[in-house]
């Protein structure tokens, strides 16, 4: 199954009774078998993927731990991110979206920050490696969609890694929190949206059964 989420429910349920409606749960109650595979924060909102058995399920999981999983999002950010110079490990490029256009590299390291739960940090010495390549949307693809406020970028996100709060952390850290981020921007970019603008807008996969190259995108919710 291939669910578009709506921002504000959880993926699986949370701890007490006032959390116990969620995706998942949703999902069950038309399809029984259905088993979340990856998880978006509560706040984003687009496609997550659940699988109809536990081998699949498991398969589901390697192939994205293997970052077998072409994964794209949208963002709404505050400021204009610079592009930046190309990394010059052939790994990271490799991972590049290959679509024509140019991508930057966000690439720090990402750790629990275990006294401010559930937040993370950039850290240098304990984080595991984090990569996202981001890129702004074009004029093009831009004239389809909402304009954004004034001194705010849409941009495209792939992340690399699929590390907890990765898009959102990895975007404040260069200077350009997303709009309505709660855990991780300003108040003043926290007000520019009424709901965090992140959006898992693109996902491809091998089909776990077929082996067949499957892939499915939503339009915009912002």
């Amino acid at each position: 199954l291939v669910l578009d989420k709506p921002a504000g429910l959880l993926c699986v349920p949370g701890r007490g009774p006032d959390k116990q409606d969620c995706l998942s749960a949703r999902a069950q109650q038309q399809w029984p078998d259905a088993l979340i595979v990856p998880r978006l924060d509560q706040g984003t909102s687009g496609l997550v993927v659940m699988a109809r058995s536990l081998a699949v399920q498991r398969a589901l999981g390697d192939a994205f731990a293997a970052r077998q999983v072409d994964k794209r999002s949208m963002a709404v950010v505050v400021g204009q991110p610079a592009s930046q110079a190309m990394p010059a490990d052939e790994a990271l490029l490799a991972a590049m979206p290959q679509d024509g256009e140019r991508w930057s590299l966000i690439d720090l390291p990402l750790w629990p920050d275990w006294e401010r739960r559930p937040l993370q940090r950039v850290d240098f010495d304990l984080g595991k490696p984090s990569q996202t390549w981001w890129r702004a949307v074009t004029e093009a693809e831009a004239s389809a969609l909402p304009a954004v406020p004034a001194g705010c970028s849409r941009l495209w996100l792939s992340p690399v890694t699929g590390r907890t709060h990765q898009l959102r952390l990895h975007m404040q850290a260069i200077g350009h929190a997303m709009l309505g981020d709660a855990l991780y921007a300003t108040p003043a970019v926290q007000a520019l949206a009424p709901r965090l603008l992140l959006q898992a807008r693109e996902i491809g996969f091998a089909h776990p059964v077929t082996g067949e190259r499957v892939a499915f995108a939503l339009g915009a919710d912002f």
